[in-house]
């Protein structure tokens, strides 16, 4: 599909680092921004979201359409989200019916899509797929921002920082376990597809990376208020060297509740958040909406 004119090689640093200078164009620190230069991985990538003819997919972090490319191949419908102004302008020249009138349908929106994806959700509702090089210093929040505001995919598949990875598919007990885990883990199941080096990437940055897979939970949410859930998880690993009992007790500002609550979820209040697993947690926030809604 690569039509030379209007895109790099993307195996190639050289091409890519030539292509920019040819345009005045410059790669942008605060952005995140590096290159999946590596083949095979950006084939494994896409055949990880399965037959995507004719689905609708959002793309976060484009960049130069390396992904892009292959997915329009495959006759998918791409709502790419870009926050680079010049990236944005190689993209609407690359991606038009007139260049590539055999594949599948192209729109980008502008902007940080952490200011835009809401509005495009509320607008034309959610996609079958998502799909992202997630930039490093928004992985998270992205992530976390569209599970708590019920943006939840058929399919995800998101390449981050391997300790946020790591974060994502973390068990309780463990060092990584914490809200953002469980919050995840809520969601979806999540299963690794490889590890990338920084050496698959240009730049090559100074850590490596992690592509996971994320397919949407059917057994959702499993708990009486969704928002409860979401709030009182969030308050028990507020201070992970605190007890349950004590972040428990500062979220209803009374530790005799927090204490009454506990008993009732069958959970020792000296443990910590860390240890509690997914359907304790689960069971606890019922508890505890259940004790607020006066039913307990």
């Amino acid at each position: 599909m690569q039509n030379t004119e209007f895109l790099p090689d993307y195996n190639a640093p050289s091409s890519i680092k030539q292509f920019l200078e040819d345009r005045g164009m410059a790669m942008q620190k605060k952005f995140g921004q590096n290159f999946l230069i590596n083949q095979h991985a950006r084939e494994k990538l896409i055949q990880s979201l399965g037959d995507i003819k004719d689905s609708t997919i959002w793309e976060v972090g484009p960049g130069l359409g390396c992904m892009t490319a292959l997915m329009l191949e495959k006759k998918a419908r791409v709502t790419a989200f870009e926050i680079d102004k010049g990236f944005s302008q190689v993209l609407k020249k690359a991606f038009t019916p007139s260049n590539f009138p055999d594949y599948g349908s192209f729109c980008l929106i502008e902007g940080d899509v952490l200011k835009t994806w809401k509005k495009e959700f509320t607008e034309n509702g959610l996609p079958d797929y998502f799909f992202g090089n997630l930039p490093y210093n928004i992985a998270a929040a992205i992530i976390a921002d569209m599970i708590s505001c019920g943006a939840r995919f058929n399919t995800a598949v998101v390449t981050v920082q391997k300790e946020v990875a790591q974060r994502m598919e973390a068990k309780p007990g463990s060092e990584d376990y914490s809200s953002f885990s469980v919050l995840c883990q809520w969601a979806y199941e999540i299963t690794t597809i490889a590890d990338l080096s920084g050496g698959s990437f240009w730049p090559k940055p100074n850590v490596d990376s992690r592509a996971v897979k994320m397919v949407k939970k059917i057994d959702f949410p499993r708990c009486k208020s969704v928002e409860h859930f979401m709030k009182i998880q969030r308050s028990l690993f507020v201070s992970r060297r605190k007890t349950v009992k004590n972040n428990l007790g500062t979220f209803y500002n009374d530790m005799n509740k927090a204490d009454l609550i506990l008993k009732k979820a069958g959970i020792d209040p000296q443990i910590r958040a860390e240890k509690l697993a997914l359907e304790e947690l689960l069971y606890l926030s019922d508890c505890s909406y259940d004790y607020l809604s006066g039913a307990l």
